[in-house]
C-alpha cells in the first residue's frame, strides 16, 4: 500500500489518506482481507499524528471500506465493486453537468470544450 501526503493539497491529511486507500481498493490494488498497518504504525510511517490516521480509518470504516477487529487490526472489507463503480459514475455525471454549465456560462462552444478535454487527456498521458 502506497500513500503520499501532500502539504500543498487543500484536502485535510486524514482525507488524503482515506482517499488514497479508497482509490486503491476501488482499482483493485488492495484486495479484501488485506491487513492495514496499525494506526500508530501508519502515523509513524507518514509522520502524522495518530489522531489523523485514526480519523482516516474511522472514515473508511463508516463508508464500509474497512473492518476493524479489536486486538487484531483493520482489514479491507469485501466490496461490492458494481455498487462502488455506480457511485463513482454518478459523481462523474454530476461533475460533467457542472462542466457543461460552466462552458455555457462562458459561451464556449461544445467543440471547443471537447477539444480542451482531449488536449488535457493527452497531456495527462
Amino acid at each position: 500500500m502506497k500513500i503520499i501526503i501532500s502539504n500543498t493539497n487543500s484536502s485535510p491529511i486524514y482525507e488524503q489518506i482515506a482517499s488514497q486507500i479508497r482509490n486503491q481498493v476501488i482499482n483493485g490494488k488492495i484486495e479484501s482481507g488485506y491487513s492495514l498497518p496499525s494506526i500508530r504504525a501508519l502515523a509513524k510511517e507518514l509522520q502524522v499524528s495518530v489522531i489523523t490516521t485514526k480519523r482516516a480509518y474511522d472514515t473508511l470504516e463508516q463508508e464500509g471500506f474497512i473492518n476493524t477487529v479489536a486486538g487484531k487490526g483493520s482489514f479491507i472489507a469485501t466490496q461490492d465493486t458494481q455498487l462502488i463503480k455506480e457511485r463513482k459514475l454518478n459523481k462523474l455525471e454530476t461533475t460533467i453537468i457542472e462542466v457543461l454549465q460552466m462552458a455555457e456560462e462562458l459561451e464556449m462552444p461544445k467543440e471547443e470544450l471537447f477539444g480542451l478535454i482531449n488536449f488535457l487527456n493527452e497531456e495527462e498521458k
